[in-house]
């Protein structure tokens, strides 16, 4: 299976676009679109496709975006937990408290995350490999609370991962993350909005 799944599916500006690659920008684009829409499928369909994109990522040399996907794994079953239960059922804003210790967090993980990459792995890109991983967990863990400022923490690292696929040639992925940057400012448009309403109600 994952010979197949880390065999060319085809070729895209002279690179070799995997299966696993190619499936993940499929099931990604869909999690995404779910996301935006606030539909608790997004959860077991995220799992799916995380765990392809940490195929394509180790297959490239991407260790820190690889072993990324297994904590998304746990964020996702832990997400979809939550929503099941209902415990986040409308979106809200983040708290000044929330900011702080968010903060504190990816500064912590990005600069543990660097110096593992950097001492113990092959990563060609330690720096951006880090960061990236940090605020994307960050950001997937914001989104199990429903907190409205998670799309701004995916719109940012989003800006980062385009180039940095592009330069790793997994262009496909490159472009799923165009394309993620556009769900992106919908979501945060869409969230914004149902936060407005639950305000208001309130």
């Amino acid at each position: 299976m994952l010979d197949w799944l880390t065999s060319p599916a085809f070729h895209a500006f002279g690179a070799p676009t995997t299966w696993a690659e190619l499936l993940g920008f499929l099931t990604g684009l869909v999690t995404v679109f779910l996301v935006v829409r606030q539909h608790i499928a997004n959860w077991p369909l995220g799992i799916a496709n995380v765990l392809l994109l940490m195929v394509a990522f180790w297959h490239v040399g991407l260790y820190g975006d690889a072993w990324l996907q297994v904590v998304y794994v746990v964020l996702g079953c832990y997400g979809w937990w939550q929503w099941t239960l209902g415990r986040t059922r409308t979106v809200r804003a983040t708290t000044r408290t929330e900011w702080w210790a968010l903060a504190v967090a990816g500064v912590l993980l990005s600069v543990l995350l660097w110096w593992y990459l950097d001492r113990f792995t092959s990563s060609t890109v330690p720096g951006p490999d880090a960061v990236t991983t940090a605020v994307s967990l960050l950001a997937t863990y914001g989104q199990t609370l429903r907190l409205v400022e998670s799309w701004y923490l995916w719109i940012a690292v989003d800006l980062v991962y385009v180039p940095l696929y592009g330069y790793k040639d997994l262009w496909l992925t490159a472009v799923l993350y165009v394309a993620f940057l556009g769900l992106c400012v919908l979501g945060l448009r869409e969230w914004r909005a149902a936060w407005r309403t639950a305000w208001r109600t309130a």
